[in-house]
């Protein structure tokens, strides 16, 4: 399994969260949106010149921004 953050995935691909890289405030807010280690996410859409990342967790769908996304690291499916 090859692990990536969320920004280097592509639009529709699923994984699994690995790890959130970052200090416990990020990590805090990261696990009170629902995206915690052990959370199926997919990527939803990418917008370019490090726009927002959309992603599904669960049946919610977020919106981060590109700092927080590459933080989040995903194992692929």
């Amino acid at each position: 399994m090859k692990k990536v953050s969320l920004v280097q995935m592509k639009e529709h691909q699923k994984g699994k969260v690995a790890e959130i890289l970052g200090g416990g405030s990020l990590q805090h807010r990261m696990m009170s949106l629902g995206v915690y280690p052990g959370s199926n996410i997919t990527k939803l859409s990418h917008f370019a010149l490090r726009g927002p990342v959309t992603v599904k967790v669960g049946r919610t769908v977020l919106a981060l921004g590109d700092g927080m996304a590459s933080k989040v690291m995903v194992l692929l499916e």
